[in-house]
């Protein structure tokens, strides 16, 4: 196969600081997932400022001092609420804990930045809703595998500008490795949210998003336990489909099953299609090659481009939510869609057909 360079799809210039020190200060609370480095990371990187930093696990706390180490540790999580100069929370609980974290984050009158999924079940979306319908704060997600990977960013600009027409369908496949050392909430399901509520929300936003759509309708979905009976509240296993507003349809595939000969985590990809061309995303790795990660293979009407997105394009997220923090609006991602990806993810997890080895 031939590929052009794509030199006419160059990505918008990479984000620079949005803010100077000390002009958006943020605290750090619940370290359960490792989300939480690169979140913290991300605001980092736009500006912002790490003043606190609260779990009641010591060693969780020593380890993000490790990282970060100009970051103050509150005695609780209230010290970190009570600071007026903290705009934002960021924070990382178990997923079924992280609604009731964001709900006293915004009573404190603070911006609320969670890691993804940020919920586990309907009751919780609407007291979410509420509050943020209330107050008008926001309940931000991390919904790293689009805004915190390049290869992603850059399908969506080149989506934006009309290089591969109207959308028609998003296809994505999450494969994970489940590894060692996960602490026990991972297994439990009432607490991790099901596979598709959990992984399954990075490809519900990411449908969502390339798509251009507001609203979807859950066709199909399912689950299973095939490989882990040690762990029975584990699904190991999930897929779901869905028909958007805009009539663009969307597949996702999530899975542990990543084998250890693979270099990385997982070979997420995602695809595209297109009226006037398709995009493939080979995300974290090229299989096979010495490539690397960041790739996007990109076919249209002029013929076969591959660009390598990987230190070219950045991460605009951060930034703009920083801005919106401050200006009160919604550029980095609207409310209603970080709301409708989560409730698409549970919808899912809810209705999902349980699958028997």
């Amino acid at each position: 196969m031939t590929m052009t360079s794509g030199a006419a799809y160059a990505p918008d210039p990479i984000p620079a600081p949005v803010v100077g020190p000390g002009d958006f200060v943020f605290g750090a609370a619940r370290l359960d997932h490792g989300h939480i480095y690169g979140m913290c990371e991300g605001l980092v990187a736009a500006g912002g400022t790490l003043r606190w930093v609260f779990d009641p696990d010591p060693e969780k706390v020593e380890a993000f001092r490790a990282r970060f180490p100009g970051v103050r540790v509150a005695r609780s999580e209230e010290e970190v609420l009570d600071d007026a100069d903290v705009r934002l929370v960021a924070g990382a609980a178990v997923t079924s804990e992280r609604c009731a974290l964001g709900l006293r984050v915004i009573e404190a009158g603070k911006d609320y930045f969670t890691d993804k999924a940020p919920l586990t079940t309907l009751e919780q979306l609407e007291a979410a809703r509420v509050a943020t319908a209330r107050t008008g704060l926001k309940y931000a997600v991390y919904y790293s595998e689009r805004i915190h990977v390049e290869a992603a960013v850059l399908a969506g600009q080149l989506i934006e500008q009309g290089a591969i027409g109207r959308v028609l369908q998003v296809m994505g496949i999450g494969p994970h490795r489940l590894g060692t050392g996960r602490p026990d909430w991972f297994f439990e399901k009432d607490r991790y949210g099901g596979i598709l509520c959990d992984i399954g929300s990075h490809n519900f936003e990411q449908m969502l998003h390339y798509a251009g759509a507001k609203d979807a309708e859950v066709t199909h979905a399912a689950i299973a336990n095939y490989a882990h009976p040690e762990h029975p509240g584990l699904d190991d296993f999930g897929e779901a489909g869905i028909v958007m507003d805009n009539g663009a349809t969307g597949y996702c595939r999530v899975d542990w099953f990543t084998p250890d000969g693979l270099s990385t985590w997982g070979d997420g990809r995602t695809f595209v299609l297109g009226t006037e061309g398709y995009v493939e995303l080979r995300k974290y790795v090229n299989v096979g090659t010495d490539d690397g990660p960041g790739h996007v293979l990109l076919v249209d009407g002029q013929g076969e481009h591959h660009l390598v997105a990987d230190g070219n394009v950045g991460y605009p997220f951060f930034g703009q939510l920083i801005l919106d923090c401050l200006e009160r609006t919604e550029t980095a991602m609207t409310q209603e869609h970080a709301f409708k990806a989560a409730e698409l993810s549970v919808r899912a997890q809810q209705a999902a057909r349980v699958l028997t080895p």
